[in-house]
């Protein structure tokens, strides 16, 4: 078998990409530049993925679920070896932080574009990870670490702890396996939850206890490393903003750090780096008080999802740098010479319902609208319209990154892109970002790492005012009318007689005054208008009386400049290619945005959906971890029946109403459908 060690006196000329979606599709732009070929593997979800398409070559390795495809080191590195790939780019998730993954790599005479096995070993837990910090003069928060794990002994040592604290899984990640507890009589119950998700999640649930700080901020510091023992850091990304653990919004610099602060953390990440020798890019991450007292939390061994906030501010390509760094060169530049220029903020689209819980989705995008890339607007994703988010992955739709000379501009910036959005199939969290990035929170830059749990109500889409939501209905259909009219004057300019006062579409009719009637559907309510008019100039009449649009014109990037009742605006629209009932319409006056549909002006009533709240249904395709129920028993209304996990999460499924258990139809560790019956009540 021939060796495919690189030799380190130049760059890799092939590399694997042990990974997929967005993150696959952003090493393969950064190799593409540097002339270096790449090498995609894909599961059996994933043969029409982007990231097979954009790759030089593709493989496949396996099964839709990750154990069976991107989790199989040994076929990973099967391909590598056949293939002639030098090297290993893990991405993130997945294999990145597997230790015995790095191991087989170079073992097998592959680079690992990453750290080494040891440096990841050193923080493979949580536990070991803070003894060493600690002993290195990084400062840590107060806890226990110890290897005694006896409910009895944890129980103690929390009460001597004090409360609130957190309980952490040792060898977790990614906001899985974490528990805050209040009181003594809570810890018990939180504890087995905890163990619970670690044991799914990790496959181990040794926890770790510590002191939980109030309204922290969090802040991360981004370090490189390189072979010949230097280790820099290139300043800090805050990532405060959180709905359980997870990060929704990120951004450099933070507005809560000083310089000395600033200064002290990147010190102290640095001093972190050489505690374990680190080389390649990862990041350390520190809960921070309001006092500024900061702690370590961990260091995560990998390039981070976040990344290209960092890039925005210093104008560096940190791929790059990881390829640069595992090819054997030094760091490129000092810490002196980092740079750091004006400020960037990222936010993540996903396929997800805001309004059940941020309940993940999945299904075919049957229309992706994003904004167009420039200097200020930077777009990493992983599919394009017409792609499948599929049940098996995190449902992320991309990556929205934007640039600004300083904080205000870039918020500015992100509204407007955002409000540039339009997504189709799944349900996504666009319209919650955009709420979120004008909350008070955000924009005073007060946001700490539990607000959004605490009040999640205020950062989700209100229902807005009744003259606004009539104004954007008009809209709508003075779009629908504009459209109408421009169809009807394209076919007239092609009929035999272009000038026929019968091809003009302004609703006219002999004997009465020319009307249009349209209904819009705004997905609550069918609401019934009655136009007069054409060419721009209309009245429309409804429940709530008239409304006189005039100079209304539909300019090619879908802007509608008009005046409503005298008050002129200028609106976003959105329409399908349809014409008549399957006209569709989105409108976003520049805060929010609604959707119409034009239904037939007179249609059946819907069928009955029925149902009498007997039923527990999957709400997603997932597996079943505890089952809380049996036949027989007598629940409550709300009672915990089951617990699945679906798309790296546990989702608990309650009774709907008080009754007797008919059946139950699951058995732990099976696997169901979406809207399976799980467990069905006596009538």
């Amino acid at each position: 078998m021939p060796s495919n060690m690189q030799q380190r006196s130049g760059m890799f000329s092939k590399i694997l990409i042990a990974n997929r979606g967005e993150i696959a599709c952003r090493v393969i732009r950064t190799c593409r530049r540097l002339g270096i070929r790449t090498v995609a593997v894909y599961s059996d979800a994933d043969a029409d993925a982007q990231h097979v398409r954009q790759a030089d070559e593709a493989f496949h390795i396996g099964g839709a679920r990750p154990q069976d495809s991107y989790l199989r080191g040994d076929a990973i590195l099967e391909v590598a070896l056949r293939s002639g790939a030098q090297a290993i780019h893990p991405g993130y998730g997945f294999l990145s932080e597997n230790a015995d993954f790095a191991d087989a790599v170079e073992a097998a005479g592959v680079v690992f574009i990453g750290p080494k096995a040891a440096s990841m070993r050193k923080m493979g837990s949580k536990a070991g990870a803070k003894q060493l910090m600690q002993a290195a003069g990084v400062p840590v928060v107060p806890g226990y670490t110890g290897e005694d794990q006896s409910p009895d002994l944890l129980q103690r040592q929390a009460d001597a702890i004090g409360y609130p604290l957190m309980i952490k899984a040792a060898h977790g990640g990614g906001g899985k396996g974490m528990r805050i507890v209040r009181g003594s009589a809570e810890f018990l119950p939180n504890l087995e939850s905890c163990q619970r998700e670690a044991r799914n999640a990790f496959g181990r649930d040794r926890v770790l206890l510590e002191r939980y700080v109030e309204q922290p901020r969090h802040i991360e510091i981004q370090i490189f490393g390189d072979a010949f023992g230097r280790v820099i850091h290139l300043n800090e990304r805050e990532c405060s903003a959180q709905r359980r653990y997870q990060k929704v919004l990120e951004e450099s610099p933070s507005p809560f750090l000083t310089p000395e602060l600033r200064a002290a953390m990147g010190a102290a990440a640095v001093q972190a780096g050489h505690a374990i020798d680190y080389q390649n890019a990862g990041t350390v991450e520190f809960i921070v008080g309001q006092d500024g007292g900061f702690y370590f939390m961990e260091i995560n061994t990998r390039l981070q999802v976040e990344h290209p906030v960092t890039e925005y501010v210093t104008g560096l390509d940190l791929v790059e740098w990881q390829l640069r760094v595992a090819a054997g060169e030094p760091l490129p530049l000092a810490q002196d010479a980092i740079p750091q220029r004006g400020h960037a903020i990222e936010v993540r689209l996903y396929a997800e319902d805001p309004e059940a819980g941020f309940l993940p989705g999945s299904g075919r995008l049957v229309r992706l609208r994003l904004p167009d890339p420039d200097a200020h607007v930077r777009l990493d994703g992983g599919v394009v319209e017409g792609d499948t988010v599929t049940i098996f992955y995190d449902p992320m739709i991309a990556k929205l990154i934007v640039w600004d000379a300083d904080r205000p501009r870039a918020l500015a910036r992100l509204r407007e892109a955002l409000a540039q959005c339009a997504i189709e199939g799944p349900k996504s969290n666009v319209a919650f970002l955009e709420r979120l990035v004008r909350h008070p929170a955000v924009v005073e830059a007060t946001i700490d790492t539990g607000t959004l749990d605490r009040a999640l109500e205020e950062f989700m889409p209100t229902t807005p005012a009744p003259a606004q939501a009539r104004r954007a209905r008009v809209a709508a259909a003075t779009a629908v009318l504009l459209r109408e009219e421009a169809q009807s004057r394209s076919r007239a300019a092609t009929g035999a007689d272009p000038t026929s006062p019968w091809a003009l579409a302004d609703g006219w009719r002999l004997g009465h005054a020319g009307q249009r009637r349209l209904v819009l559907d705004d997905g609550a309510q069918a609401h019934t208008l009655v136009a007069h008019g054409s060419a721009g100039d209309y009245v429309f009449d409804d429940a709530e009386g008239g409304i006189v649009v005039q100079g209304a014109r539909l300019a090619a990037d879908g802007t509608l400049s008009a005046r409503f009742d005298g008050e002129g605006q200028r609106l976003r629209l959105d329409a399908d290619g349809g014409s008549g009932a399957s006209s569709r319409v989105d409108v976003h006056d520049g805060e929010r945005r609604w959707r119409f549909v034009r239904v037939p002006a007179y249609r059946p009533a819907d069928a009955d959906a029925g149902g009498a709240g007997d039923r527990v249904l999957a709400p997603m395709p997932g597996r079943i971890v505890l089952i809380r129920a049996k036949v027989g028993d007598h629940v409550d209304a709300g009672q915990e029946l089951l617990v699945m996990e679906a798309m790296k999460m546990e989702l608990t499924l309650k009774a709907p109403r008080a009754g007797e258990v008919a059946e139950v139809r699951v058995a732990d560790g099976d696997f169901v459908e979406a809207d399976a019956a799980l467990v069905v009540l006596a009538s």
